[in-house]
Parts: C-alpha cells; structure tokens; sequence
C-alpha cells in the first residue's frame, strides 16, 4: 500500500500555528507488523458475573409514551388515544415494544456505573442489545426490572460485558427480557 504524507497544523491558544508537542502523546507499543498497531488487552474482572442489583420500579405515564413514540417517528394511533388502544385489545395507551430501554436505563445504569466492574466509559462502545418480549406494557402500568452480570470476558484484546435485564409489571407478568452486550476498546 502506497503511503501518503499528510501535512497536520496545529494551533496554540492564541490562534498562532504552533508545533505538535510529541511528549505528551502516547507511546504505542511495538508491533510484529509495522502496519499492525497492537494494544494492550483491557483488563476485565470477571469475579462480578453472575452479580445481580436490587429492582428498579418505573411508573408508565401516558404522556411518556406519547413523547416517545413521537420521538422515534411512530404513528400507529393505540400510542396515543386510549379509545383506539382499548378497542385494538389493550389495557390503556399501548408502548411501543423498544420503549423497553426508557424503564430498562435505571436499572442497567446501576450495573454499568458499578465500581466493582471497572468500566472505562471513555473507550466503551455499544455491542449489540437482544429483547424478547411478553405482555404488551400499557400507560398505568408499574414495571420492577432487575439486572444481573451474564458475563464479563476478554476477547481480541477487548473487554466484553453483557447484561440481562428482566421487566415485570405490577401482577408479575414478564413483559420484556433483555440482553445488553457493551465492548470497552482496547487503550490507544
């Protein structure tokens, strides 16, 4: 592959062109490859798979749902009139099914700022988020989710970390499962 030098400028805080600093980049670890740039693993704890954290209760407002079925371009009308939700079968206003991670957050929030884990947010990306869903979640209806830590393991120099959420409404009923998978990059 050919090589293209590229000319960078670099300014001061005055506005002024300066020269890069080199001191204060990082040093890149040495490569087998020289067009191979190799990191460090990132280092996982994975004594907190299988950890799970207390339930998470959120109250499902109608003007909740509303908000967000607009927010995500939904129009299917049981998001938004109790008369068309009840006569399509419906408890009250109906959720959307992805409305899961608005009830969900709280919950999975305590797992991913959990010190114990050593999430480096700086360097996580998101992997990949798996639902399956039961009851339909209705305007009035109050959903306890619980979070626990499936699993936590190095691979290709990243760390893995995936989640499980699992949402009951009010009589006990599972409306949504969920399984959250987040990849903290290796250091660069």
């Amino acid at each position: 592959m050919p090589r293209v030098a590229i000319q960078r400028r670099y300014w001061d805080a005055s506005g002024r062109a300066a020269k890069r600093d080199r001191s204060l980049a990082p040093a890149r670890p040495p490569s087998a490859d020289p067009g191979q740039v190799t990191w460090p693993a990132v280092p996982v704890n994975a004594d907190a798979t299988g950890k799970t954290y207390p339930p998470f209760d959120y109250e499902v407002g109608k003007e909740k749902i509303r908000e967000y079925a607009l927010a995500v371009g939904e129009d299917n009308p049981v998001y938004f009139d109790r008369d068309e939700a009840r006569a399509a079968g419906f408890r009250d206003v109906a959720a959307p099914p992805m409305f899961a991670v608005v009830y969900s957050a709280a919950s999975l929030g305590r797992a991913l700022f959990d010190p114990e884990l050593g999430i480096n947010f700086a360097m996580l990306v998101h992997g990949a988020q798996e639902f399956a869903w039961g009851e339909p979640v209705c305007a009035g209806d109050t959903i306890t989710t619980e979070t626990s830590v499936k699993e936590i393991a190095e691979r290709g120099g990243m760390g893995f970390y995936v989640f499980e959420t699992v949402s009951r409404n009010q009589d006990g009923q599972e409306v949504v499962r969920g399984t959250w998978t987040n990849i903290v990059r290796g250091e660069s």
